[in-house]
């Protein structure tokens, strides 16, 4: 157990490092001047060159990419161009309101999709099987913009029961009006999420019930639903929960869709505001963060695919059977 940590940890580190210099390279082969979001329009070739200088985009580009590692080993995500501010706080305040919206959406979605992906197996031969299927693959091909919106002509413009968009000022000190402001977004993301992961489930569920331990323990005596919970629950969940991590991750980094059509706070806000301004180290802080984010949940799910499956465990102890 220790080397295999001790080797996705290692894993982990390469990736992050990776990752900060394609995000580095990338950024810099943009077109536009970050100098020019803290200029005046008609500013001449001093005041731009002075802009720059204060914000280090004339420096040698070695240079700012060393910078720029420095502050991240120490915990520093920089100061933006446009406000001076730390890019860290901004970031921490805007996952107040992402990382709520991203595991509630994601909660209801395994909510919604366990359940009816195994009727969609069990049930394939009857009406309500074949709905859900269908439900499911209509679902996939709605965009999630398109249904936010339907959302709230229904039941914000219409019906007046939660609002439209916009989280209040204080946050999460009003914890009643921060959950209605979050409700339609969650249900939104949830919705379609939902939609491809009962096709997973269903999938998942139909291999267990045509396998062989599973009529092999049906034929020792035990009933469906004792052999289900022995033998299939654990054979379907290894490929769901891989999908899983996969669905959240993609939730976490596709937020910036849904945090527009609501007008929330968020980091998809925070970094289209970045791009907008051509401000490096918001969108860097951004783009780390949410890097590091998705290495950790593919981590996990790697873990619990292994805990779980114990075909897998011998990674756990160094590869060995």
């Amino acid at each position: 157990m220790g080397r295999y940590l001790l080797r996705r940890f290692a894993f982990l580190l390469v990736s992050l490092a990776l990752a900060s210099v394609v995000l580095f390279v990338l950024l810099r082969m943009l077109p536009g001047d970050p100098a020019n979001a803290l200029t005046a329009v008609g500013a001449t070739d001093e005041q731009i060159a002075a802009a720059r200088h204060s914000i280090g985009s004339d420096k040698p580009l070695p240079e700012q990419f060393a910078h720029w590692i420095g502050q991240l080993a120490g915990g520093d995500l920089g100061t933006s161009f446009v406000s001076s501010l730390p890019v860290g706080p901004e970031v921490t305040a805007r996952l107040n309101v992402t990382v709520p919206l991203t595991l509630a959406a994601f909660a209801l979605a395994v909510l919604i999709a366990v359940p009816a992906g195994f009727v969609a197996a069990y049930r394939r031969r009857t009406w309500y099987g074949a709905l859900l299927s269908g439900v499911s693959q209509l679902g996939i091909a709605i965009p999630v913009f398109w249904l936010g919106m339907i959302l709230i002509a229904v039941f914000a413009l219409n019906a007046r029961w939660l609002p439209a968009g916009g989280f209040p000022p204080d946050g999460w000190a009003q914890p009643a009006e921060a959950i209605r402001s979050l409700t339609l977004p969650v249900v939104t993301i949830a919705l379609v999420m939902s939609a491809s992961l009962i096709r997973y489930v269903r999938s998942a569920t139909l291999d267990v019930l045509g396998s062989d331990h599973l009529r092999t323990a049906r034929a020792l005596g035990s009933s469906f639903r004792g052999a289900m919970w022995r033998h299939g629950l654990r054979n379907a969940s290894v490929p769901v929960i891989s999908i899983l991590g996969i669905e959240l991750a993609s939730t976490l980094l596709g937020a910036v869709v849904v945090e527009s059509v609501f007008a929330l706070p968020g980091l998809g806000s925070l970094l289209a505001t970045g791009i907008a301004q051509h401000d490096y180290p918001v969108i860097q802080g951004v783009l780390f963060v949410s890097t590091f984010a998705v290495l950790i949940i593919g981590f996990a799910a790697d873990l619990v695919q292994r805990i779980i499956d114990p075909r897998l465990r011998g990674g756990l102890s160094g590869g060995t059977r």
